[in-house]
């Protein structure tokens, strides 16, 4: 299999996440797998289901001993899993058999994964939730100076009426708002222990077995689960849809950024372009571009674990692949967008005299036809004066003669002041622009 090009050298600045991806380091999984073998012995050595000696023994070498998941891989390409292989591993390097025999003590490879799965999702939670804020933050204030700053908005790819460049920010800003409170809201059905052992019924703790469950959960500091989550992974797809949504979030971001900046558009500067190999002028906007990428990508994988849910019986090698494969690579694309539009949100600037321009791109003010009709409805009825500026339209198209002197000359006794005036005509952008930069500040 080729490298991914998260983890490419060849595309690591490009895609990599330093922060994420050492959190999906074989290392860093083969870590915290020890820390729940060792935190799972420790809990059972103090209900007395194993010698409290040889619990000590086994936390204690647990937080010692380091393996070489190499060492590993090929009894795990046999088994599918790595536990076998690691608790092999762990009781040898301990060198106290009377003890080592203790590890893994009525557990299953899927307790130990996905817990220790869990355990690193608590560090990814923490970082994207603090790159939502950052983001947020910097979108926020980009919001508040340039609420009023007049600008085209486009339906449909074409001119529609004026808004301003703050609430543009906004619309960009208020979903992450959305997704920190949703991240809030999953964070405990996502951050919670497995301890079912091989079926789901814990049957080799016995009676002391919830005892077990609710101890490790206190001592890892997480949720205890209702039951076994073995084949029930919807806490993983909720974090898996939430991830894919922020992507896409950003996407959204990223494609307004990559229209904005076209060379006929030039209504936003970005702070750093991608040069072509034959053409010198060009500065692509690959950060825009990258995050439009990135979206796509992770809604593709965000469908893959959706169909993971489909877990056959209590437990399914099929099924649990499928989100080895995907959940790692998930996870990065969404850290890495949430840092390109982090550096993004600090670094654009608007062009408020290429906004002004294009505002009348066409030199006759047709963007203000809408604010037309309304000023001309106080005069006949509305259906009337949409077909009367229509028309209108289309003779300032035919005779290159400007919308506004049509309607002051057909219209002598209507009050049109500020009808084609772009600042008359933001509506509530200005206010909304601001309302998500107080929300910003008081949530960032």
């Amino acid at each position: 299999m080729a490298v991914s090009p998260f983890e490419s050298r060849v595309f690591r600045g490009l895609f990599h996440d330093a922060e994420a991806g050492q959190l999906f380091a074989d290392s860093a999984e083969l870590r915290a797998m020890l820390i729940v073998e060792g935190a799972l012995a420790k809990v059972q050595g103090g209900l007395g289901l194993i010698p409290e000696t040889s619990a000590q023994a086994i936390h204690r070498a647990s937080l010692e001993i380091q393996l070489d998941p190499g060492g590993l891989a090929a009894e795990t390409g046999q088994s599918a899993v790595m536990v076998p292989a690691l608790v092999k591993a762990f009781r040898a390097a301990m060198q106290a058999p009377e003890h080592a025999q203790y590890v893994h003590w009525g557990a299953t490879s899927q307790d130990i994964i996905d817990t220790a799965l869990v355990l690193r999702l608590r560090q990814v939670v923490t970082l994207l939730d603090k790159r939502l804020a950052t983001t947020a933050a910097a979108l926020g204030r980009l919001a508040a100076n340039h609420a009023e700053t007049p600008m085209a908005a486009r339906t449909w790819a074409q001119t529609a009426t004026p808004t301003s460049f703050g609430a543009v920010c906004a619309a960009w800003g208020r979903p992450l708002l959305t997704h920190r409170a949703r991240l809030a809201e999953l964070r405990p059905r996502l951050l919670r222990v497995s301890l079912a052992g091989a079926s789901g019924t814990l049957s080799a703790m016995g009676d002391k077995g919830p005892g077990v469950a609710d101890g490790l959960a206190e001592a890892l500091g997480l949720d205890r689960a209702d039951g076994a989550w073995h084949g029930t992974r919807d806490g993983i797809a909720e974090f898996a849809n939430w991830c894919a949504l922020v992507a896409g979030s950003l996407a959204k971001m990223g494609e307004d950024l990559v229209l904005l900046t076209q060379s006929d558009t030039g209504e936003v500067r970005l702070g750093a372009g991608g040069g072509s190999s034959t053409m010198p002028q060009k500065q692509n906007p690959v950060q825009p571009s990258l995050l439009v990428a990135l979206g796509r990508f992770a809604a593709a994988q965000q469908a893959a674990i959706s169909g993971a849910m489909a877990h056959r019986q209590q437990r399914d090698g099929v099924a649990w692949m499928v989100e080895w494969l995907t959940l790692p690579q998930l996870v990065m694309a969404t850290a890495r967008g949430l840092a390109v539009a982090g550096e993004l949100a600090e670094t654009i600037a608007p062009d408020p005299a290429r906004m002004a321009a294009n505002l009348d791109g066409d030199g006759l003010g047709l963007i203000h036809a809408e604010a037309l009709s309304f000023a001309l409805a106080h005069h006949m009825p509305r259906p009337d004066a949409q077909a009367a500026v229509k028309a209108l339209c289309q003779q300032a198209l035919a005779a290159g003669t400007p919308l506004a002197d049509l309607a002051r000359a057909r219209w002598p006794e209507a009050d049109l002041a500020g009808v084609f005036d772009p600042a008359a005509q933001l509506g509530q952008a200005p206010a909304e622009a601001r309302a998500f930069a107080q929300a910003a500040r008081d949530a960032c």
